[in-house]
């Protein structure tokens, strides 16, 4: 593929609820591509009459994803440039266009993206938690079952958990994770982002589920949801450097000698380190 004459595929973000978040930049895309691709086109044609953009759009959802990104990629080969818009906030996260940029990519064709509002990164900055480790997990399974199930197998994750939710279901959720990972376990909810209405909830899960409840908007607008990491044990912590040494070491020496030299390098108990390579052994 020639890229000299083949056209950009631009990734803007577009605002997630203040419209005056737009920046300048996209705003100039938006009007000089010759095709927006919007994940909803009426939702998107009262975000466009505002910055009063015309350019003509064409519809990409989950539904027709597919079928749309090979005429989309016709085009940018053609050479046309296009910008790919979601409903609000930075597409690709928890929306479409993953089959469309991934198939641009292997064509080689030049994927561009326009920084802007992001509702996880927006939520973070904001709720007093840690931000040097976050895992995104998008939205929550909608049936309990496997909404437990996942977050059964995120209790012991160190990282802040980060996930969206719907009006409908931010109850629902709120109780489960307090009942997975524990009423005490530090939450932080945004709702509302950037608009009229922006509240932050924070406090025990259990405490900003009671908050939830009591207020009469608490079921209303957009969810961010963020978890505190688990705390790890302190028998734990260093664990990991441990378990490394036991793994180089065990195929080259007897597990008793393993367990020694680990325990003179990192300190920790002997019995303990011949123990764990022992059960590293038989795994």
């Amino acid at each position: 593929m020639n890229t000299e004459t083949s056209g950009i595929l631009y990734i803007v973000a577009t605002p997630i609820g203040n419209l005056e978040d737009i920046s300048a930049r996209a705003i100039a895309v938006l009007s000089s591509v010759s095709l927006i691709a919007a994940e909803d086109t009426r939702h998107s044609g009262r975000l466009l009459q505002a910055l009063g953009v015309d350019t003509r759009m064409m519809a990409l959802h989950d539904h027709n994803e597919r079928d749309r990104a090979q005429q989309l990629l016709s085009k940018l080969e053609s050479g046309e440039d296009i910008a790919l818009i979601s409903d609000a906030g930075t597409p690709l996260i928890s929306d479409p266009g993953f089959v469309l940029v991934r198939e641009a990519r292997r064509r080689g064709l030049q994927v561009s993206p326009v920084p802007g509002p992001s509702a996880i990164i927006s939520a973070l900055c904001a709720a007093g938690l840690p931000t040097d480790r976050f895992a995104f997990e998008g939205f929550l399974p909608a049936k309990k079952g496997g909404r437990c199930a996942i977050l059964e197998r995120l209790v012991s994750e160190s990282a802040t958990l980060v996930f969206y939710e719907s009006p409908h279901r931010i109850l629902d959720s709120v109780a489960d994770i307090a009942e997975v990972m524990g009423a005490d376990r530090e939450l932080v909810i945004a709702r509302e982002l950037t608009k009229t209405f922006e509240t932050f909830y924070s406090g025990a899960a259990s405490e900003v589920l009671q908050s939830l409840r009591q207020d009469p908007h608490g079921s209303r607008g957009e969810f961010v949801i963020m978890v505190a990491g688990a705390v790890k044990d302190a028998a734990d912590e260093g664990m990991e450097e441990a378990d490394r040494l036991l793994k180089l070491l065990l195929p080259e020496l007897p597990v008793k000698k393993v367990a020694k030299i680990v325990a003179d390098i990192t300190g920790k108990s002997k019995n303990d380190l011949y123990q764990r390579a022992l059960s590293l052994k038989e795994a």
